[in-house]
């Protein structure tokens, strides 16, 4: 894909995404503490799962300060059946923590910071950072390490590798509205498996690099 493709892509998107469901962290940014811990407990884990253990732990923690008064079996309870449940109620309790230990209670708004915390890698750290700060920042999951490749823009072997090579070339103010808009994407029509090109919006733009079967 030539690289000033890019704008037409993103403005086609945009226009499609009206028609998909929002990623689930966007429904869980009421604070930066919410958006943090909705993206840990969604990791490995399905959207509407996620949804549910985020409702439940909040009606009852949603603060640093009233999540670590709850014992980590609690926890547990709450965000059952997410992915890990055992290890992620250990870690959130853990970071909330160290949220009140070294941060004051608030969530730090850089990468940096973000990164030391436990459980936070360079995902859900440029997620809150995008989301909860409305910082620039690039939050690359499957989904756009995939679309990025398919379409040619990128050509890289892993998350971290395309989070680099986008920042390299993608328009800064296209970084905040990239996740979103490729999740969505890829959740409905750029399956990982046989993509819908057939309906596909942006298909005169997209290299198909590495699609062996389509729809």
């Amino acid at each position: 894909m030539k690289d000033q493709d890019i704008r037409h892509v993103i403005r086609i998107l945009r226009k499609e995404a009206r028609k998909w469901s929002v990623p689930v962290i966007g429904h869980f940014t009421r604070t930066p503490f919410t958006t943090l811990v909705s993206c840990v407990l969604s990791l490995r884990t399905q959207d509407r799962t996620t949804a549910r253990a985020s409702d439940s732990i909040f009606k009852v923690a949603d603060t640093p300060e009233s999540l670590v008064k709850l014992s980590v079996k609690k926890i547990e309870g709450l965000i059952y059946p997410v992915s890990f449940y055992r290890v992620k109620a250990r870690t959130i309790r853990e970071m909330s923590s160290i949220l009140l230990e070294r941060f004051g209670g608030a969530v730090p708004d850089t990468l940096e910071e973000l990164l030391t915390l436990p459980g936070v890698g360079r995902k859900t750290a440029n997620i809150v950072v995008t989301l909860a700060f409305h910082k620039p920042g690039i939050a690359v999951d499957i989904h756009v390490h995939r679309i990025s490749n398919r379409l040619g823009y990128v050509a890289t072997e892993g998350p971290d590798e395309t989070e680099m090579a986008l920042r390299e070339k993608l328009p800064r103010r296209y970084w905040i509205v990239l996740n979103d808009l490729l999740v969505a994407f890829g959740q409905n029509l750029c399956r990982p498996l046989s993509p819908h090109c057939s309906i596909c919006p942006i298909a005169s733009y997209c290299e198909r690099v590495g699609v062996k079967r389509n729809r």
